[in-house]
């Protein structure tokens, strides 16, 4: 028995081994290649399914609806489900945009984890990643601020939605954030 055991952990161990290969490196210092570049980000639909997670004044409840690129107004616009328009962001009033990524457990492992059973152990450790985009706003005609977020299906739609709320309100990256420049001619002029 003990032979046995001894045999197979010496097997074991001859296959991690033989896994292992040695690394090679690029002795030429040849700098022409360029480096990889990030992933490349699909364009976005124009309308999104998302919901409404809370931020917008006078909209306190969650909503299910989409999320549209309404560019003729410029402005960012959620529907409900029945597509009434609720609310909407002009793009001139967002000052920050970013994806957050939250891991949440599901209702059902919360459900299974309240059961007083052998069972209900494995489903205190069952968590998915939900996906958000978050946008600040302040508009200037209504003098309403705030950060609003809109749960989306994956990391892709919120790669692309981000892109394209970056790029139709005229933001700049920072990291993985997209802000609004100040106008510095504006405040050399007004100190």
């Amino acid at each position: 028995m003990r032979f046995t055991r001894l045999l197979l952990l010496i097997s074991t161990m001859a296959l991690g081994v033989q896994a292992q290969r040695p690394r090679t490196i690029d002795t030429n210092g040849d700098k022409s290649e360029p480096a990889k570049t990030a992933q490349v980000i699909s364009p976005a639909p124009q309308n999104v399914k998302a919901k409404y997670e809370g931020g917008v004044f006078g909209y306190n409840k969650t909503m299910e609806g989409t999320l549209s690129f309404d560019d003729n107004n410029r402005r960012l616009l959620f529907r409900n489900q029945q597509q009434k328009e609720v609310f909407f962001i002009p793009y001139d009033a967002v000052t920050s945009a970013f994806a957050d990524t939250k891991k949440r457990q599901p209702k059902a492992a919360t459900v299974a984890s309240a059961v007083p059973l052998l069972y209900a152990l494995p489903a205190h450790f069952i968590k998915t990643k939900v996906r958000y985009l978050t946008v600040q706003y302040s508009d200037q005609d209504t003098k309403m601020a705030g950060i609003t977020s809109f749960r989306l299906d994956n990391k892709e739609t919120v790669a692309s939605v981000l892109k394209a709320v970056s790029e139709k309100a005229g933001l700049t990256a920072r990291g993985e954030v997209f802000v609004r420049k100040k106008d510095t001619d504006a405040t050399k002029a007004n100190p």
